[in-house]
This record gives structure tokens, sequence and C-alpha cells, in this order.
């Protein structure tokens, strides 16, 4: 396991208790670079959307924790945040969310010649996703091709 994903499950372990008691689900957590610092971030939702106060009820609760138990080598900002209209597909509740839906794909490289497709999300497993693209063709994409899956905005 990487130090990334490290920082990553142990602040997740540490944020669920939280999130229970507001009722509130956990999106993701991420340890990312950005320019010159390192963000320690926290998405997370609610039924009907979370809200800024939400936000930093969660921030309240977990900064001292962190201070305390000072897991992470070297400074960084640590966030809670909602996770968008854009959100990835990452778990097992995110696909099931979003079956029938339309989503967007974007893979690593390209397949077919493309690296963006988008289709209504028909099937999914550990391994795999299926979509019907607006011809009707059935698509089946390995997950480990797959760089981002999210719901389709459309506006």
């Amino acid at each position: 396991m990487s130090r990334r994903e490290a920082y990553e499950q142990k602040t997740e372990t540490l944020l669920l208790p939280i999130l229970e008691q507001y009722h509130f689900e956990l999106v993701d957590v991420e340890y990312v670079k950005e320019g010159s610092t390192w963000y320690l971030r926290a998405y997370i939702d609610k039924e009907g959307g979370i809200t800024v106060n939400d936000c930093e009820a969660v921030a309240r609760q977990m900064n001292p924790i962190l201070d305390e138990l000072d897991y992470i080598d070297g400074p960084y900002t640590f966030e809670v945040s909602s996770p968008g209209l854009g959100r990835p597909l990452k778990k097992e509740k995110d696909y099931q969310r979003n079956l029938g839906k339309k989503v967007e794909i974007r893979t690593y490289r390209p397949i077919r010649h493309a690296k963006e497709f988008a289709g209504i999300l028909k099937a999914y497993d550990d391994k795999t996703v299926s979509v019907v693209d607006e011809e009707g063709e059935e698509l089946a994409f390995e997950k480990s091709e797959i760089a981002l899956i999210r719901q389709a905005l459309d506006f």
C-alpha cells in the first residue's frame, strides 16, 4: 500500500464515526498534491445535498483528531467538501444509484479511436461496466481501462 493510500484509508476510518452521527455518506477521501501544496480532502453527501455548514461541522470534529494523531508526514490542508454534480462513480452504491441513468466514461487509452463515451449504465460488476450508447449498441469496459466514470450532466 502506498503512503497516499494509507493516509486515505486511515482518514476514512477516522471520519466514518463522525459522519454516522450526522447520517452523512462518505463519498471519497483523497490525498493529492496541487502545485506545491498537499491536500487531504473528504467528500461527503446526504439526501438532499450537503451544505457549507455540514462540511464545517465535520471539519471541526476531524481537525483535532488529525492534530492529535499526526499520521501524515509534512504540511497539508484538510478540506471537507460536497462531491458536486460531476461526482465520480467509485463505490458499489454509486453504481447502483446510477443504473439506468446516462453516464460519461473517459478511458486511459483510446478504444475504437476514442477516449470519451456516453450511454445508459446497463450493468456493472467488480471488473466491468456496460453501457448502451445512443445508437443502442452495448459497450463493455474493463474498470481498469476507465480513468473516470460519472453521471452525465445535461444542461
